[in-house]
């Protein structure tokens, strides 16, 4: 990617069908339509296992509750070791973005308990479970308290250590996790897969190649949208992805399509498998920079996983280079961004063991 040509071919095939593909990363810039949005502020937890991988027979599961700082209440799935003694170091998971916690945030907290930490994944606000009356809407300041509400939830827990800590942050959801221990000196370690700087992609487009005649636009279409909102009592909705890849041979929504859209990995409330994000959700990431303060992180360690093949790759490139040692870049060879939220078999799960047990436990 250091050569110029690439980049610019890259550029080019990633903003093929840009509307579409912006979409899923939450920075579709223009108004694609008014469809209803139903508020759900009473919280509907569902008791059934409906993940899209199996139940582990060495784990025990619950579903917890817990409020962020704001009010929120937000729904996790706890999963514990089962023969588990003592007070355990435990792990956040959270992501991917426009997920729910049924789907890859679930299976990396189910496999972590497994190896012998206490685990939560989490919906974030206003998506799955989770409280909001406005739904299918992200912010980078709520969202980053997400994770520290389910650092407050660990903490308090009868078989958690809380002086052992960590965070795992999937997709966007990494540069979530990364600003929020730079916050929150609670946490004792981070590590994120395919990690995507949300505010930085909506501010500046994918290879900061937005210009600012686009960036004004794009606001200025968000800022007119809001009053039509007002007005509809109700936000617009972006819409997500296609229903079919017809007609469509841009590779990255066609990688994106064979996991949220397919039985790989579709879930009836992740946001990216059904209706998209509000078309003015990227209003608050574009104004509010996620990793100025990355390189507070330090002393704690950071590890940063990324496919070689992923589209994403760069942004854990420069989140390494802006960042304060001690901190670590894993290189998944072959892995494309969404082989690492469920190929069991590329996932590093044996590195994220011993990162953890090294740093936090």
């Amino acid at each position: 990617m250091t050569d110029s040509v690439n980049v610019e071919n890259k550029t080019e095939t990633l903003n093929e069908g840009r509307r579409n593909l912006l979409k899923i990363a939450g920075a579709g810039a223009a108004a694609f339509g008014a469809s209803s949005l139903v508020g759900s502020p009473a919280l509907a937890v569902t008791e059934e296992w409906d993940k899209t991988f199996a139940k582990s027979d060495a784990v025990d599961h619950e579903k917890v509750t817990f409020t962020n700082r704001y009010g929120v209440a937000l729904v996790g799935d706890l999963y514990l070791p089962k023969n588990r003694s003592g007070k355990l170091a435990a792990i956040a998971v959270a992501g991917p973005f426009g997920a729910v916690k049924e789907q890859a945030a679930g299976l990396y907290a189910q496999t972590m308990a497994e190896r012998g930490f206490v685990t939560v994944a989490f919906d974030p606000s206003y998506v799955g479970e989770s409280g909001g009356a406005v739904r299918d809407v992200a912010s980078p300041d709520i969202n980053t308290e997400d994770f520290m509400a389910a650092i407050d939830f660990l903490g308090l827990h009868e078989s958690v250590n809380r002086d052992q800590i960590g965070i795992i942050g999937i997709c966007g959801f990494g540069g979530m996790a990364l600003n929020a221990v730079a916050a929150d000196k609670r946490v004792k370690a981070v590590a994120t897969t395919s990690m995507y700087d949300m505010s930085r992609v909506m501010a500046k487009g994918y290879y900061d190649a937005m210009t600012q005649e686009e960036r004004t636009a794009a606001l200025t279409q968000m800022s007119e949208q809001r009053w039509t909102d007002a007005e509809n009592g109700k936000p617009a909705m972006a819409g997500g992805l296609p229903d079919t890849l017809e007609g469509i041979d841009n590779p990255v929504i066609q990688m994106y399509y064979g996991y949220y859209k397919t039985e790989r990995g579709y879930h009836k409330r992740s946001v990216n498998s059904n209706g998209g994000w509000t078309v003015t959700n990227p209003l608050s990431f574009m104004n509010m920079p996620l990793l100025t303060y990355v390189d507070e992180i330090s002393p704690r360690p950071m590890l940063l996983i990324a496919g070689s093949e992923a589209h994403s790759r760069y942004f854990s490139e420069d989140a390494y280079a802006g960042a304060a040692e001690p901190k670590e870049l894993m290189i998944i060879e072959g892995a494309d961004h969404v082989d690492l939220y469920d190929q069991v078999d590329i996932i590093p799960f044996d590195k994220l063991q011993a990162f953890f047990e090294e740093h936090v436990a």
